[in-house]
């Protein structure tokens, strides 16, 4: 579904990602795991179209699309959560859904996508005429992936969607990515530095070092490699 190849990227006279090549199927979550700076938001972002000083070949459903605007990216069916969920604080919960849905004009469809994503987080439910802004750290993730579902994503990407939640919001939140995956055939891109939880879930994986893949594998055979166990589990 998605192939990157030879990709670089530059922030001014940083290069941020230094040729990298990964491939993601159809269906699978594959993961990104790597420290702080290694360049996987990055590459969400370069993927996004959100980075314009970017080389190399970024294909989609076999179309090419590095130079394709960001609103486009999305119409063609990659929808990213971004660190830090960036939901509208000032809009209620049923606002920011919709305004997940502004590309579509299928309002049936859209309505109901409104209820299965209410059914998979009734807290979003309980709280719909609430402002985004007055949700809690775990309440505004959910907020942030419903609102992508709403753009009915082929490729979801989720950057660090644990990022200060509680370890019971963490484990939530990761049931509910499992879950798309396997009850709707989601395809999945997930950055996250919570290494042993994205690994916990994922297919296969990448690991990023300063704008470098390093090591790929199955996500089960990187949750036991000696190295990653070390730099990226905290294990001995």
């Amino acid at each position: 579904m998605l192939e990157v190849k030879n990709l670089n990227a530059h922030y001014g006279a940083i290069h941020a990602l230094k040729g990298i090549s990964f491939t993601v199927n159809k269906g699978e979550i594959v993961t990104l795991i790597g420290s702080n700076g290694a360049g996987k938001s990055t590459t969400l972002n370069s993927i996004s179209g959100l980075i314009k000083n970017r080389k190399g070949s970024i294909k989609f459903e076999d179309e090419e699309i590095i130079k394709c605007r960001t609103d486009e990216i999305v119409k063609r069916g990659i929808v990213q959560v971004p660190e830090g969920r960036r939901i509208f604080a000032e809009l209620t919960v049923e606002e920011n859904l919709k305004m997940g849905a502004y590309l579509r004009n299928d309002s049936d469809g859209v309505k109901k996508d409104m209820k299965k994503v209410f059914d998979m987080f009734p807290r979003l439910a309980e709280r719909k005429t609430q402002l985004g802004g007055t949700l809690s750290g775990g309440e505004q993730q959910m907020l942030a992936i419903a609102r992508a579902l709403l753009s009915k994503p082929k490729l979801l990407m989720l950057d660090e969607p644990s990022m200060g939640l509680a370890p019971i919001i963490v484990e939530q939140i990761f049931a509910f990515i499992k879950e798309m995956n396997e009850k709707d055939g989601l395809t999945i891109l997930l950055v996250e530095q919570n290494a042993n939880m994205a690994l916990s879930i994922a297919h296969r994986g990448y690991v990023l070092e300063t704008g470098n893949i390093v090591l790929s594998d199955t996500a089960e055979k990187l949750r036991t490699d000696d190295e990653v166990r070390k730099a990226y589990l905290g294990e001995g």
